[in-house]
């Protein structure tokens, strides 16, 4: 749909409120069936009697009142008024440089800097960031109210030709980072990592409030459809439509560059793809950092990561029987089974939508996902690990 943008500027009060309310209903009357967004970003003031413009046009046109770029004074005034809670008003952003900052993790959407001593900003790449850094902030206070250990953004910043979400993590490390300092020490590291997806997993949210795990994962499959075939979409399909309901808390990208260790205390972000499954989900993602990605690739660990083959391997061999510590060998090859399977449908789904998939590593991924998804599905006949 077409929109106008209404540029609100300066002081609007008593004193010129009748010319602000004919510029603002002559817009509307030229552009009637235009969506009209308010460009703050110039307002000074704005005293009741504008405000009570505002309103009218709601009223009268039945339309959104979006007000964007107000400073925070303005802000103030909206919020105080209770404004904001009629209006989508969207304060202007402060601007942040990256440029010489530490470089502290890196993602699918994105990179995680750290501006100074108390604060890092996660800047994203995606052409949806305004949206995705809310969806975050609102999945991180679902998260922090239910006790999960979590950082939660205070601001919205632009960063050059996008944008970024600060959070203050005071001096804290990934345990990424904490593993490549202090290899020697992996089976602690590994052993505080796992308690705390213990942890989270052990939450169970509200229902409704969070998505299924289970859902996400329909939908990869049905984007792989093409790749693996009818049979073998027809049996995944069926593994996952089997899973029972279940509240409790999957955090969706539980590697280690998401956890961070702020003073002796774990502390997750990227929390916009919180859900709500069994475990199988998480590790599935954990399976696929630590060992799908350096499979055709051995490059890839100390690439991304910054750690070898070995010790991924190694992360992966402890996680998985720290997390399952009262499994014997053989359940415990079972229960890999079914995470690897579940890997291999959320591994193909993410180079199925990226550029890697037309290149030969994305053509040897993908052809080797579907052998794998062969294989397991001979001996996989449910995915549920708890």
């Amino acid at each position: 749909m077409d929109k106008t943008v209404i540029r609100l500027e300066g002081r609007i009060d008593t004193n010129n409120s009748s010319v602000w309310e004919k510029k603002i209903f002559d817009a509307v009357g030229a552009s009637p069936s235009h969506d009209f967004y308010f460009d703050g970003s110039a307002l000074e003031y704005i005293s009741s009697s504008g405000l009570r413009i505002l309103m009218k046009f709601r009223k009268t046109t039945g339309k959104t009142v979006t007000i964007t770029g107000v400073s925070p004074e303005v802000f103030d005034i909206l919020e105080t008024t209770g404004f904001t809670e009629l209006f989508d008003v969207k304060k202007k952003l402060r601007e942040v440089s990256v440029e010489g900052c530490e470089l502290i993790g890196e993602g699918f959407y994105g990179k995680v800097y750290r501006i100074d001593d108390e604060t890092i900003v996660k800047v994203y790449s995606s052409e949806n960031a305004i949206s995705m850094i809310e969806n975050e902030k609102k999945m991180a206070k679902l998260a922090f109210v239910k006790g999960i250990p979590t950082a939660i953004s205070y601001d919205i910043v632009r960063v050059g030709n996008t944008y970024g979400s600060v959070f203050e993590l005071l001096k804290a490390k990934s345990f990424n980072d904490i593993v490549r300092s202090n290899s020697e020490d992996l089976e602690n590291i590994v052993r505080k990592y796992v308690d705390c997806l213990k942890y989270v997993h052990s939450i169970e949210m509200d229902k409704g409030t969070v998505p299924y795990a289970k859902d996400h994962f329909l939908h990869y499959l049905d984007v792989i459809r093409e790749s693996i075939g009818e049979e073998q979409y027809d049996a995944l399909n069926k593994l996952l439509q089997e899973m029972p309901e279940n509240n409790h808390a999957i955090h969706g990208d539980f590697q280690m560059k998401n956890l961070m260790l702020d003073g002796n205390e774990p502390m997750l972000i990227d929390m916009d793809t919180l859900s709500a499954g069994d475990p199988v989900f998480d590790l599935a993602g954990i399976y696929a950092t630590y060992r799908m990605f350096g499979e055709d690739e051995p490059d890839n660990s100390m690439n991304f990561l910054g750690i070898s083959r070995e010790t991924a391997d190694r992360i992966l061999e402890l996680t998985l029987k720290y997390y399952f510590e009262d499994a014997d060998k053989d359940r415990l090859a079972v229960i890999t089974d079914r995470i690897a399977l579940a890997c291999c449908i959320r591994f193909l789904y993410i180079v199925l939508i990226s550029d890697l998939k037309n290149s030969d590593i994305g053509k040897l991924r993908i052809r080797h996902a579907g052998e794998h998804i062969k294989e397991l599905l001979g001996r996989v006949t449910s995915l549920v690990t708890v």
